[in-house]
């Protein structure tokens, strides 16, 4: 078995003491009820993964607006908060810590998905290049509603507000979503901003709604229990910028001064149509690295040598595991004793009910180990 010094080494992340440094990524598995509610049905797809050194939950929607895609969660109303109680109660009864992504997909969004009265919104009016999946089959996504400076202003409200709604379900902390195509990676890319006031024009100017809403959450939750998600280079939801390094390297250097407690980033192999808007090929790990100097946790195609290799070699402090949890509720077990890794069922991915989610199999050699 290869070594695994590191990766299985506890390590302390902002409020945080986690046992090992193998972090269950966000993944949206589409399984919530009506309006947004999480079903109990998480709370035992949770539950089975506490043994990763941190669970970091599926991204959900902070306001109504927020909402792009059918059956996500949402944590902006009591209804949402208690349910999502009953979930981080099973993680911790279980000995496990868990955040919570929290979500506005801004222009990636259709009618059809949203709760009524609700509008498609975005930095500027236009529309993403992409068809959302809705009841009624794919449909283009519309043109979003340009936000004023008020409207912004209140939109990084919802996030505060959503971050302390995520303290009240019982969550360790929360991590902002600021990658993907979504709405704070919207204004971020060039080609999706065109904004001419504070909030648009040079890198700075784009990334100014990225930092309001990492000041706002940190202020409400602190900062030690906030962190944030980025894909720098990444192509996803039709965003481009005409030169994402100076991009990136702005915006993570401001994160770099806010002081999160970890900053998040996605492999070009995981992101969008895995392109890359850089000219050559980019390690996004190594580039995060070299303007954060705070915790990094990479994500995206590690095995148990790879991830240790970067753990070793400084590139990352953590490292998230996707789609590899799907099928291995126990895969921090798994990779400590070179196991085989189940495969899951893509078919499965966004479907409803138990199948799927959690009738994926612990080992029997994994009942009662704390990984």
């Amino acid at each position: 078995m290869s070594d695994t010094a590191l990766l299985f080494s506890p390590l302390r992340v902002g409020a945080l003491e986690l046992p090992s440094r193998v972090v269950m990524a966000p993944m949206t598995r589409a399984r919530s009820g009506p309006h947004g509610v999480p079903l109990a049905l998480s709370a035992t797809y949770y539950a089975q993964r506490a043994s990763a050194g941190l669970i970091v939950a599926e991204a959900t929607q902070i306001s109504d607006e927020g909402q792009g895609y059918m059956r996500t969660p949402g944590i902006h109303t009591p209804q949402q908060i208690a349910a999502w109680r009953v979930i981080t109660d099973a993680v911790h009864d279980a000995g496990g810590r868990i955040l919570l992504q929290l979500w506005h997909v801004g222009r990636v969004s259709h009618p059809e998905n949203r709760e009524p009265g609700s509008r498609c919104v975005g930095p500027s009016a236009i529309a993403a290049d992409v068809k959302i999946f809705t009841p009624t089959g794919m449909h283009p996504a519309p043109a979003p509603h340009a936000l004023t400076r008020d409207e912004i202003a209140a939109t990084v409200g919802d996030y505060a507000q959503a971050a302390r709604n995520a303290m009240e379900a019982g969550f360790d902390g929360v991590e902002i979503h600021a990658g993907n195509g979504y709405l704070i990676d919207q204004f971020l890319h060039a080609n999706a901003n065109l904004r001419t006031d504070a909030y648009g024009g040079d890198a700075s100017g784009r990334s100014r709604f990225l930092w309001e809403v990492c000041e706002a959450v940190m202020a409400a939750v602190g900062a030690d229990r906030t962190g944030v998600r980025l894909s720098p280079f990444g192509v996803f939801n039709g965003i481009s910028d005409p030169d994402p390094a100076a991009l990136f390297a702005t915006a993570i250097r401001g994160l770099d001064r806010l002081r999160p407690a970890y900053l998040h980033v996605i492999n070009l192999e995981v992101s969008g149509d895995r392109t890359t808007q850089a000219e050559s090929e980019v390690d996004v790990a190594r580039f995060s690295r070299e303007h954060f100097s705070g915790k990094l946790m990479v994500a995206g195609g590690y095995g148990v040598d790879s991830a240790e290799q970067a753990l070793q070699e400084g590139v990352a402090d953590m490292i998230g595991f996707g789609r590899p949890y799907i099928a291995n509720p126990d895969l921090a077990m798994r990779l400590r004793r070179g196991l085989d890794l189940a495969k899951p069922e893509r078919a499965t991915f966004y479907t409803e009910g138990p199948k799927g989610y959690i009738d994926y199999p612990a080992l029997a050699c994994a009942v009662n180990e704390r990984a």
